[in-house]
């Protein structure tokens, strides 16, 4: 979803231009980026890609995540058609998380990210070290 570009609309009607930029306050993919992009949104989805999971076993995954944070994250990837929830009827009830195409499609793009990251640690740890030692 997108929202209309802001501004008075032009004399024949209501202005049909949509903000479709990240950069845009009014963007809707703005408010997604913010979500995905929050620490926790990132590693859902970075698991969520591996496969689907249950509540508890993506918890376990997702080192220091609290319960309640998760639940409110995967509830946000939901709501914005990243993330699936299914429901099997057993006893006890079973929940399952999993991603949607478009989920699966920002978590590819997320693991490139991350697998870069991972690569440069060492350069990251040095330059680190390098600006610390500065003293700044």
């Amino acid at each position: 979803m997108t929202s209309r570009a802001p501004g008075p609309a032009p004399a024949g009607g209501p202005s049909d231009e949509l903000v479709t930029s990240v950069f845009a306050r009014n963007c809707a993919s703005r408010t997604a980026l913010e979500e995905i992009g929050s620490k926790w949104g990132i590693l859902a989805l970075l698991a969520l890609g591996e496969g689907a999971y249950r509540f508890n076993a993506l918890r376990r995954r997702v080192d220091g995540v609290s319960e309640r944070m998760l639940s409110q994250t995967l509830q946000t990837l939901e709501r914005d058609g990243l993330v699936t929830r299914e429901v099997h009827s057993t006893i006890p009830p079973r929940v399952e998380y999993s991603l949607t195409a478009l989920g699966g499609k920002v978590a590819e793009r997320l693991r490139g990210l991350a697998d870069l990251l991972e690569a440069s640690v060492p350069e990251m740890s040095a330059a680190r070290e390098r600006y610390d030692a500065r003293g700044d």
